[in-house]
């Protein structure tokens, strides 16, 4: 083979290599969310008025409906992007980068699930996003759904992230503007749990004096591992421990900690 056609022959490798690797056309990437790096867009949707319900909660279909336990439904634009990640980075932890850049944003956890609990992955990927691409093993996934921090807090972010059978594996991202003030949205006790117990804190800069709400709330997340001690911090720290024994948390699990701390923060005690 002549230099020329090697030269050819090597230009054309690389061509089609970057063009292998090139997002799809007319596509970006969301303000609110860096791209990890090596990865790709494959999907891209920029709709200026959409209706999207997001469930808090595992899916199933019953009787040919979708049911979850709970949603959140909101109108108004709509930006969703799906990368193709690196083969060298699990779909787990992209998405635990994903998630952990927007809560640093003070972006609010609504529901987090991971593996079967959050359901079935055909209905996720068909049902919820429609996006084929997204279909993969039920062990293999994981979802997030959060409220950004003002002046986006009528804003929400869902995350879903895959590994399909030959694989590959994606995280979907979905940035939904909303044309109206969003009413508050509380998380889900086994949310609150999960953030509690993958990170050692849960804060709460929003929720300074205890409300029946929250406190009602908490005291269902912590008694979901009733071995689970935590200290609490905050200015109304004796106020909300008193709160959560009166809703039956046992007063030896909790200790108070710190009061210069901004609202509310729970702290596992080791």
């Amino acid at each position: 083979m002549s230099w020329v056609n090697r030269y050819c022959f090597g230009l054309s490798v690389l061509l089609a290599s970057a063009s292998a690797w090139s997002d799809v056309a007319d596509s970006h990437d969301l303000e609110v969310l860096p791209r990890f790096a090596g990865s790709k867009i494959v999907s891209f949707k920029d709709v200026a008025a959409q209706e999207r319900i997001y469930p808090q909660g595992a899916i199933r279909r019953i009787s040919g409906t979708l049911r979850y336990e709970r949603e959140v439904a909101a109108q108004g634009q709509l930006t969703a992007v799906t990368y193709e990640l690196p083969r060298t980075h699990s779909a787990n932890e992209v998405f635990a980068t994903a998630r952990e850049t927007l809560q640093a944003e003070d972006a609010e956890l609504l529901y987090w699930c991971v593996g079967r609990e959050c359901g079935s992955s055909s209905l996720w990927a068909n049902a919820v996003f429609g996006n084929a691409t997204l279909y993969g093993s039920d062990d293999e996934q994981a979802y997030v759904l959060m409220r950004l921090a003002a002046p986006r807090q009528d804003s929400l972010l869902a995350l879903y992230s895959i590994t399909r059978g030959n694989k590959r594996a994606y995280l979907h991202a979905e940035l939904l503007a909303a044309n109206a003030p969003l009413a508050e949205v509380l998380p889900t006790p086994a949310t609150l749990q999960r953030q509690l117990k993958s990170t050692g804190e849960l804060r709460l800069a929003k929720q300074a004096e205890p409300s029946a709400a929250w406190v009602e709330l908490l005291a269902r997340s912590l008694n979901l591992d009733s071995t689970l001690r935590v200290s609490i911090s905050g200015a109304q720290a004796e106020a909300w421990r008193e709160a959560l024994v009166e809703q039956r948390v046992r007063a030896s699990r909790l200790e108070l900690g710190e009061p210069d701390v901004t609202g509310i923060q729970l702290n596992v005690l080791r």
